[in-house]
């Protein structure tokens, strides 16, 4: 299991670069940051950042293709792989409209985004191939273009999705993916129940079926740990691992931020990754 934290986007650059520098000298594999309409820019902090750290992943948390140009997306997270060496990580999904969607004239009919993040997929890989590529889809129409830059990693940047189980339009488009993000069922459907590590273990099977690509996936589950109480948190680690979590993603804006701001955003970071026993 891999290890990572999700930054806030809402404190001054310059803290948030310093929290990414802890995260690294501590040991944690990823920073995560929120790409949303306001606040500060994701990717112009992850350049950044990604010039100062040697070894951590950088992504967002996640970036809502469906207000986004692709071949944009495509050229920031091509140019920010190569500027760190072949470090970047896609996350992708529908975005939560409840962000201001409406207010800046962004698509919020979930159907529409939905074959929007379809379509962006398709259109994010063919532009990385670095081969003549033309798309005819419904919302991205592209003619005959050779795309530059292209990722350091390939067959490209790992792109993980949001899949919610079991809704089959939604786990295809994992498929179609290098990781997953499951997502909590509750929040499209009241009467669903919350994933649990049994949910892991369902879609990990259904995963495991049905994909065709040989290429490395990941599972991402995000929640806080004790950094105060290693064993704790190794155990509470090591339940999700066992499910076929491969990522742990530490909400250090969450908990340690409401108990102390700042200084308890930095201490769960400087406290370290709540590795698994053994």
């Amino acid at each position: 299991m891999q290890f990572g934290v999700t930054l806030p986007y809402d404190e001054e650059p310059a803290m948030v670069l310093e929290m990414a520098l802890d995260a690294e000298a501590a040991g944690w594999d990823g920073v995560f940051l929120w790409d949303g309409i306001t606040g500060h820019d994701a990717w112009v902090m992850l350049a950044a950042i990604a010039a100062r750290t040697e070894r951590i992943k950088l992504a967002t948390m996640l970036t809502p293709v469906s207000r986004r140009r692709p071949w944009k997306l495509a050229q920031e997270a091509a140019t920010l792989d190569i500027l760190s060496g072949g470090r970047v990580i896609l996350p992708v999904g529908l975005g939560a409209p409840e962000t201001g969607f409406a207010n800046f004239g962004e698509e919020v009919d979930r159907r529409t985004r939905a074959d929007m993040l379809d379509e962006g997929i398709d259109v994010l890989t063919g532009l990385w191939s670095g081969e003549p590529f033309s798309y005819a889809g419904t919302h991205f129409q592209i003619d005959d273009v050779t795309f530059t830059p292209i990722p350091v990693q390939r067959p490209r940047v790992p792109i993980w999705v949001v899949g919610a189980w079991p809704r089959m339009k939604s786990m295809r488009r994992v498929l179609r993916c290098d990781g997953l993000i499951p997502a909590n069922a509750a929040k499209f459907d009241e009467t669903s129940p919350a994933v649990t590590p049994d949910t892991i273990r369902e879609m990990k099977a259904w995963i495991d079926e049905h994909r065709t690509a040989t290429t490395p996936f990941d599972i991402l589950w995000e929640e806080n740990s004790p950094g105060d109480a290693p064993d704790q948190a190794a155990s509470l680690t090591g339940e999700w691992a066992g499910a076929g979590v491969t990522w742990w993603l530490e909400s250090v804006w969450d908990e340690p931020r409401t108990r102390a701001g700042l200084a308890g955003m930095r201490e769960r970071i400087n406290q370290g990754p709540p590795r698994t026993q053994g």
